[in-house]
C-alpha cells in the first residue's frame, strides 16, 4: 500500500531532513528576502529531477506528475520567511544571523514540504494526478506572499482543485495532528495612528495640546469597539502594541505615534469596525485639541477550511496516524496569509504537534526560545505526502 511506503520513506529520510531543518534554522531570512532559502529549495528540487519555476522573486513552485496527471491537481504550500527576533536557544543550529530567527516554524514547514516532495516524486507511479509544490515568501508581512503569488498566477496552469498546508503547534504534543472545518483563524489589519499637537513645557500643559494624554485616552477608548460596539458572540481583538512619543521628563511632545492590530472573524463587522476606530480616534483627538491621522492597512482575511476537504483529510489522517493522534484544532485570533488561498479554492490548514513537555520543548511561536521536538519532522513529511496522494476531488 502507498500509505505504508510513505511511512517507510518518511522514516528512512527523517535524519536527512532533520539536517535540512538545521540548515534552514541556522540561515533565516526576513520576509521577501528569502534569497538563500529559495536557492536552497531550488537546488534540492533540481537534484531530485523535479520541475520548478521561480515566482514572486523568491518563491519556488514545483510540479510532480503522477499517473493520469490530469485526473486532479493538489497544491501543497509551505512558507519560508523568518521573524526579526534574536534567538536565545543554546543549540548548535541556532541562528547565525543576529536578530533574525525562525521563531514561527517556517523552517519546519519548508523542510516538511521538501521531504514530502522527495517521497511523492519517488512514488509517482503509486498515485494519480499532479502535485503542485508552493514554497512561499513573505507570510509574516503585508501584503503577504500568498496574495502576490496568486496575482502572478500560482493557482493557474495547472489550476489546483485543493490546497493543503501545515503549521507547527508547540502546545500540541509531538506525534499528534489537529484539524478543524470552517473558520479557523482571524483576519488581521494593522493600525497606524499619529497624534499631533502644540507641544510645550510639561509645567504648563494648559498651553499645549497634550498628545500623551490624548494617546492614553485613545488606548482606553478604542476598547469600546470590542466591549461595547461588537456582538459578544462575534470574536474580535483590538490591541495597541506600541506608543512612541517624547524623550524627556519636562516636555510634552508635539507628536505621538501608536500602532496596533485588529483581528476579526466576520468580514462585514471587520470593515464596520474600521470606521468605528477612525471615528473614535477623531473624536478623542478633538476633545484634546489635537490633530490625528489614522491609517488602517488592510491585511489578511480569515482562514476558512473547506468542510468536505477537511473532513476527508481528517479521516485520511486518522488512517495514517491513528484516531488517538488526531484532534480538533481550536479557533484562534492569530492570522495567516494562507487565508488568501482558502478564499480562492478548497483549502485545509492543519496543525502539526511539535511540543514535548518532558524535553521542556514548550515555548510558543514568536518567542526567542521557540523550538520543536524533531520527531515531528518525520510526522510532517509523512502526513503532507499522504494527504496529497490520498486527496479525492468531487
Amino acid at each position: 500500500m502507498i500509505q505504508d511506503k510513505i511511512k517507510q520513506l518518511a522514516s528512512k529520510y527523517a535524519n536527512e531532513f532533520i539536517d535540512v531543518r538545521h540548515y534552514l534554522h541556522a540561515h533565516p531570512e526576513l520576509s521577501f528576502s528569502e534569497f538563500e532559502t529559495s536557492e536552497f529549495v531550488q537546488e534540492k528540487l533540481k537534484s531530485w529531477g523535479i520541475e520548478y519555476k521561480v515566482m514572486a522573486t523568491t518563491g519556488v513552485v514545483g510540479i510532480i506528475k503522477g499517473k493520469n496527471p490530469n485526473e486532479k491537481v493538489i497544491a501543497l504550500r509551505a512558507d519560508m520567511d523568518a521573524l526579526p527576533i534574536k534567538e536565545l536557544n543554546d543549540v548548535e543550529y541556532r541562528s547565525k544571523k543576529i536578530g533574525v530567527m525562525h521563531a514561527c516554524g517556517h523552517d519546519v514547514h519548508t523542510t516538511c514540504l521538501l521531504g514530502a516532495a522527495k517521497i511523492l516524486n519517488e512514488l509517482n507511479e503509486e498515485w494519480s494526478g499532479t502535485i503542485k509544490l508552493i514554497f512561499q515568501p513573505g507570510e509574516e508581512k503585508n501584503p503577504g506572499g500568498a496574495s502576490i503569488l496568486i496575482k502572478e498566477g500560482v493557482l493557474e496552469n495547472p489550476a489546483p482543485q485543493a490546497i493543503f498546508a501545515l503549521h507547527v503547534n508547540p502546545s500540541l504534543p509531538v506525534g499528534k495532528l489537529s484539524f478543524r472545518s470552517g473558520m479557523v483563524m482571524a483576519s488581521a489589519d494593522e493600525i497606524y495612528i499619529t497624534i499631533k499637537g502644540k507641544g510645550g513645557h510639561a509645567a504648563a500643559p494648559h498651553l499645549t495640546a497634550d498628545t500623551i494624554l490624548v494617546a492614553s485616552q485613545l488606548v482606553v477608548n478604542l476598547q469600546q469597539v470590542v466591549s461595547r460596539k461588537n456582538d459578544p458572540f462575534n470574536p474580535c481583538v483590538l490591541s495597541i502594541t506600541s506608543i512612541q512619543g517624547g524623550n524627556t521628563t519636562n516636555v510634552i511632545p508635539a507628536e505621538v505615534k501608536l500602532i496596533g492590530t485588529f483581528r476579526a472573524m466576520n468580514e462585514e463587522w471587520r470593515f464596520k469596525a474600521h470606521e468605528l476606530i477612525k471615528n473614535i480616534c477623531k473624536n478623542t483627538a478633538e476633545m484634546g485639541g489635537a490633530e490625528i491621522d489614522v491609517h488602517i492597512d488592510v491585511g489578511y482575511p480569515f482562514v476558512i477550511n473547506n468542510e468536505q476537504l477537511t473532513m476527508t483529510a481528517k479521516r485520511n489522517a486518522i488512517a495514517f496516524a491513528g484516531i488517538e493522534n488526531v484532534e480538533e484544532t481550536e479557533m484562534r485570533m492569530g492570522a495567516e496569509d494562507f487565508a488568501f488561498y482558502s478564499h480562492k479554492i478548497p483549502a485545509c490548514f492543519f496543525r502539526l504537534g511539535v511540543g514535548n513537555i518532558e524535553k521542556k520543548i514548550t515555548s510558543g511561536v514568536h518567542t526567542p526560545t521557540f523550538n520543536i521536538d524533531e520527531a515531528a519532522i518525520e510526522n510532517g513529511i509523512g502526513i503532507m505526502a499522504w494527504l496529497a496522494a490520498s486527496a479525492s476531488i468531487t
